[in-house]
């Protein structure tokens, strides 16, 4: 039973950690976001740990699929799962840029690769597994919406 889920365990506790380490290395400087001109539509900040830990979970059960099914049907999924760790490496940077550094202009910029590098994981996602890819789809909207939110913290505090 542990050889099933064991793909599973690892891969959404390897997404959990990066995002786990990324908020508690930021986690001095997220006083900030009480702190700064928030647009409309701003989430409460409490809401941003819930939202990022659903997400990382999705992120680890799909590229988990990947691997299992890849493995499976013979797929050279290296590619891939390479793709998904550069944009977990992004991910991860994010938040010490906005936060830490408060570089909102950059970070935006940085929230547009991150966004580029999700869009080509989806994509090559779903040539191993269709709800691997799927299960990316509340992470570039989130995204998206974060973006939004970054770009208009930049503009709102110059």
């Amino acid at each position: 039973m542990w050889e099933k889920y064991k793909p599973y365990i690892i891969s959404i506790l390897i997404a959990l950690g990066v995002g786990g380490l990324s908020a508690f290395l930021t986690k001095d400087s997220m006083n900030i976001y009480e702190e700064i001109n928030t647009p409309p539509l701003s989430p409460p900040g409490w809401l941003f740990p819930i939202v990022w830990g659903i997400l990382f979970v999705l992120m680890g059960i799909g590229a988990a699929r990947v691997y299992i099914i890849g493995k499976k049907e013979k797929k050279n999924i290296k590619p891939v799962l390479k793709i998904y760790g550069i944009q977990l490496a992004v991910n991860f940077f994010w938040s010490i840029l906005f936060f830490n550094a408060r570089a909102f202009l950059f970070s935006f910029l940085w929230l547009v690769f991150l966004w580029i590098l999700i869009y080509i994981m989806i994509d090559r996602f779903k040539k191993i597994d269709e709800p691997a890819a799927y299960l990316q789809i509340p992470y570039i909207i989130w995204v998206t919406f974060a973006g939004y939110l970054n770009l208009m913290i930049w503009i709102l505090n110059k």
